[in-house]
C-alpha cells in the first residue's frame, strides 16, 4: 500500500482503478443498468468535467484561503521555496485544470444538446435550465479568461519566469492577486449555477 500511496502518479492510477472497478462490479451487481451508448458517454464526459473543475477551483481556492493570507508571515528567507518552486506546480495545474474544465463543459453541453440555448442563456427557448447552466458556462469562461490572459501571464512577471523589473514585478503581482480574487468572487455564483441546473430546474 505505501507504494501506492508514497507516489502520486500511483495514487492516481489506483483511484481510476478503484473507480473501473466500481463501475464494473455495479454492471455485474445491477444487470442491464448501464449501457456503453451516447447517455454513458454524455456521463463520463460530466465525470470528466468536474474532476478538472474540481482540480480548478480547489487550487483557486488554496490560492486565496491559504497562500495568499498566510505570505505575508512567511519568513523572507522562506519565500523563494513557494516562489520558485510551489506557486509555479500549483499555477500549472491550475490553468491546465481550467482548460480542461472549460472544454469538457462545452463538449458536454454539445453532448447535451444544449449549448447553444445556454450560450444564449435560455433566451432562445424559454428553459429555466439552460438559463442557469448558461450563467455558469459564461461566468465559468470569465474565469478561464482571467487565468490564461491576465492571472497567469502577471504570475509569469511576478515569479521571475520572465524577465521584469522590480516595480513590475510588483504590479503584476497586485494584479494577479486581484483577478483571482474576482475569480474566487465568481466562482460562488458559477458552482450555484451549475449544480442548480442540475438539481433545481
Amino acid at each position: 500500500m505505501a507504494a501506492i500511496l508514497t507516489s502520486l502518479r500511483n495514487t492516481v492510477i489506483a483511484g481510476l482503478v478503484l473507480a473501473v472497478i466500481m463501475v464494473v462490479a455495479l454492471m455485474f451487481w445491477h444487470a442491464g443498468s448501464i449501457a456503453f451508448d451516447m447517455a454513458w458517454a454524455t456521463f463520463v464526459v460530466r465525470w470528466l468535467h468536474v474532476l478538472s473543475g474540481v482540480m480548478w477551483i480547489g487550487i483557486l481556492w488554496y490560492f486565496n484561503f491559504v497562500q495568499i493570507p498566510t505570505m505575508p508571515a512567511i519568513p523572507d528567507d522562506q519565500k523563494p521555496a513557494i516562489g520558485k518552486h510551489i506557486a509555479p506546480a500549483a499555477l500549472y495545474w491550475f490553468r491546465h485544470g481550467a482548460m480542461a474544465t472549460i472544454v469538457t463543459g462545452l463538449l458536454l453541453a454539445w453532448m447535451s444538446g444544449y449549448v447553444v440555448d445556454a450560450i444564449a442563456l435560455g433566451l432562445t427557448d424559454g428553459v429555466a435550465k439552460h438559463t442557469a447552466i448558461g450563467i455558469g458556462m459564461w461566468l465559468g469562461a470569465i474565469m478561464w479568461f482571467n487565468v490564461w490572459f491576465i492571472i497567469w501571464p502577471n504570475q509569469q512577471r511576478a515569479l521571475g519566469l520572465v524577465e521584469a523589473d522590480a516595480a513590475s514585478k510588483a504590479a503584476s503581482a497586485r494584479t494577479a492577486m486581484l483577478f483571482s480574487r474576482t475569480n474566487t468572487m465568481l466562482s460562488f455564483p458559477m458552482l450555484y449555477a451549475m449544480v442548480s441546473a442540475q438539481n433545481i430546474y
